[in-house]
């Protein structure tokens, strides 16, 4: 049987400060070559309520671009003058 469901989102969580289940507010956290971690914040008080760790490493490649290494002979903000 193939899996139905890849991933989920919280829509509400329980807020131990409100003391009651709340609709929820996602946030990122860090984004890491693992994966991305968010967190998920009450819509009424922004306590934390629960977190999500996402596997897929895309994110990460996306938002680290390689850039090419300027050595101090060739310029750029090491150059003194």
């Amino acid at each position: 049987m193939p899996d139905s469901y890849k991933e989920f989102e919280a829509s509400s969580l329980f807020c131990p400060r409100c003391r009651k289940a709340v609709a929820v507010r996602k946030k990122l956290l860090l984004v890491l070559p693992t994966g991305t971690k968010y967190d998920y914040l009450c819509a009424e008080c922004g306590a934390p309520v629960g977190g999500k760790m996402d596997q897929d490493p895309a994110e990460f490649h996306r938002t680290a671009p390689v850039r090419p290494f300027n050595s101090p002979g060739e310029g750029g903000r090491n150059r003194r003058g």
